[in-house]
């Protein structure tokens, strides 16, 4: 048993990749390493989060572990009531990803595991024995009632009064929590994608599919879209025009600099952020600096860099001043802060940052180390003078993800066909 933890924990088909056993093992390996720690669990609206939920318990109570319980709770959510409790949280979702997957991830106050400690449980899993139950769970609703007081404290004096907002919450987590503290703050909400079965979680909704909220945004100033676990957040200005995570952190660091709030002027994305958001944020005196695809990695970025602000294009963005990890709440928030505080509207603030044209394509393969072959980065020079082109794997699916951007639309198109047939080519050998 090795190489269990991806870019976002454990991570796979539920029943394949992903069992009740496994979750088992995690528990006991968690107990082991950490009890009688106290463990925060909370979980999205899958239909494999309670059966998940069950083993994983069973296995940290065997090792003498305090659990609490917090239902259905936003990833960003348990991060920060792990943070405020000073504890340890798990979440049990697969974020953006289908309801056949599932996926497991642990949080020490507030913050992602770093890799080695990943690969410490990783052995310790492969070794632990069962025990005894001794330890205890309990339900606590009062933990989604902390982050919601906590996010209205934090932004105090937000008046989102006369702002008519929509919002796909992806039939997620993000079912409770959002529409309450928006709601809390004046705005008129309008929720779509709120009646989760289990099975419809991210199913043609949510920040993966922009186009179904776009067909409903006439007469809404905003439209904000969640993952499945609201770790993410993109937008929908009022002409139903999608405001994806480049432009976002480009409008919003600009602001944070006019007031003093971007530490060392530096923003942190990925490898897949648009050139063009770099060029504007060159022009305002801000630098960007770029990490390996995972927010996991952003926030390491934004660490050592000693700044507070980062993200991804996928709409995963930090605010470290405000919280530990990506909320996709938080972001929605200080966005709609920015448009009241410059009296614009959010398509005119999108407008400001230059989309250069980039295709982004999924190829899927039966091995995913495929992205390194010798052949793929000889072929990737050739294209350097023209072309920004990243191929790499998925971190969460059996996907090479291949990553094409320059200025002329139809050659972006035209090289990122030509580097998904190259890697399927190698893929089947």
């Amino acid at each position: 048993m090795k190489n269990l933890f991806g870019t976002d924990g454990l991570r796979g088909v539920y029943g394949d990749d992903l069992t009740d056993e496994l979750a088992y093992k995690l528990g006991l390996a968690l107990g082991e390493m950490y009890g009688p720690s106290l463990f925060v669990v909370g979980h999205d609206t899958r239909e494999s989060a309670e059966p998940l939920q069950k083993a994983l318990v069973k296995g940290l109570l065997e090792k003498g572990a305090k659990v609490k319980l917090a239902g259905v709770l936003p990833t960003p959510a348990v991060a920060m009531v792990s943070k405020l409790l000073d504890c340890f949280g798990i979440v049990i979702s697969a974020s953006h990803n289908p309801y056949q997957y599932n996926g497991i991830k642990v949080l020490r106050s507030g913050f992602k595991l770093p890799d080695e400690e990943e690969r410490k449980i990783e052995l310790v899993m492969e070794a632990v024995s069962a025990g005894v139950e001794k330890g205890f769970a309990e339900f606590d609703p009062h933990l989604r009632e902390l982050y919601i007081e906590t996010l209205l404290k934090s932004f105090h004096g937000l008046d989102l009064s006369g702002l008519k907002i929509a919002v796909d919450l992806a039939n997620g987590a993000a079912i409770m929590t959002t529409p309450e503290v928006l709601n809390a703050l004046g705005a008129n909400v309008t929720c779509f994608s709120k009646e989760p079965n289990g099975k419809n979680i991210n199913e043609n909704c949510g920040s993966q599919h922009p186009e179904f909220l776009s067909e409903r945004m006439r007469g809404f100033d905003l439209g904000i879209l969640h993952d499945g676990d609201a770790d993410r957040c993109i937008l929908l200005g009022e002409n139903a025009e999608e405001i994806h995570g480049d432009k976002i952190m480009g409008v919003v660091a600009v602001q944070l600099k006019h007031e003093g709030r971007l530490r060392n002027d530096t923003v942190v994305a990925t490898i897949m952020s648009n050139k063009g958001l770099e060029d504007y944020l060159l022009d305002r005196g801000i630098k960007l600096t770029r990490v390996k695809v995972g927010d996991k990695y952003v926030l390491e970025g934004m660490i050592e860099l000693g700044t507070n602000f980062g993200g991804e294009r996928s709409g995963h963005i930090i605010f470290l001043d405000r919280s530990t990890t990506g909320d996709g709440l938080i972001t929605a928030l200080e966005f709609l802060r920015l448009m009241l505080s410059t009296g614009k509207s959010a398509s005119e603030l999108s407008k400001e940052v230059e989309d250069y044209p980039q295709v982004l394509l999924n190829v899927p393969v039966a091995d995913k180390s495929v992205a390194e072959h010798p052949t793929l980065k000889r072929e990737i020079e050739k294209y350097l003078e023209r072309f920004r082109i990243v191929v790499r794997a998925s971190g969460t699916e059996r996907l090479v993800r291949v990553m094409v951007e320059g200025k002329d639309e139809t050659e972006v198109k035209r090289v990122a066909k030509e580097f998904c047939k190259l890697v399927h080519e190698l893929d089947r050998g």
